[in-house]
């Protein structure tokens, strides 16, 4: 049966981050706000949690998924950033946006796309997520909470309760989360290209 923490949005309650954390550290699959929607959330080298979370989604292989980071600095240590990526990611960070980027030798191989070895990078302007990445001090693998004949990820804590009580350790309910997809910009050819345009505006690619 999973915990439920109710935590502030704007000004998270540092004891209840610091008991989010050791629920993650400890091996739990966990949900939580992003600046997007509510995500399903493990530490990245928790393959058991990797495994829950492609199935209560229901995943292939090809999925890309995506690692949360505290900043560029731990970006570059799972991806490979030339300048330009840099400089574009610097400017639109923290913010609704999803980097495809080829994975460097630190990504385990699991979490990476099985064809193309890249990997989702992400920096929501979220401060509960900033705070849950700050106490992990490492990336947190996610995924969006849109479950198996949805459309649209999950908004109310209380329905996520009701559905996935059982298959998670921990919701974190910080209210009503508005589905907003992210833009998502690839950069596998080292060129910025936008995969998907979703809430995030980048005049210079349009």
């Amino acid at each position: 049966m999973a915990q439920y923490f109710q935590i502030h949005p704007d000004n998270p309650q540092q004891r209840l981050i610091r008991r989010s954390v050791e629920i993650i550290r400890e091996g739990g699959v966990i949900v939580y706000p992003t600046d997007s929607s509510y995500a399903l959330g493990c530490q990245m080298d928790n393959k058991t949690g990797l495994d829950r979370i492609r199935r209560i989604r229901q995943l292939g292989e090809d999925h890309n998924f995506t690692l949360v980071c505290r900043d560029l600095s731990q970006i570059s240590t799972f991806a490979k950033i030339n300048n330009e990526a840099f400089r574009l990611i610097k400017s639109l960070t923290p913010g609704p946006f999803t980097f495809i980027l080829k994975a460097t030798r630190e990504t385990p191989r699991r979490l990476q796309h099985s064809k193309r070895k890249t990997i989702g990078i992400r920096l929501p302007d979220n401060p509960i997520t900033l705070a849950l990445v700050a106490e992990l001090n490492e990336p947190l693998f996610s995924s969006t909470l849109i479950l198996p004949g949805d459309n649209d990820a999950m908004t109310d804590p209380e329905d996520i309760r009701d559905r996935l009580e059982k298959e998670v350790d921990l919701i974190i309910d910080a209210g009503n989360v508005a589905y907003a997809p992210t833009t998502i910009i690839g950069f596998i050819e080292d060129t910025p290209e936008i995969v998907r345009q979703g809430s995030g505006v980048v005049s210079s690619l349009q």
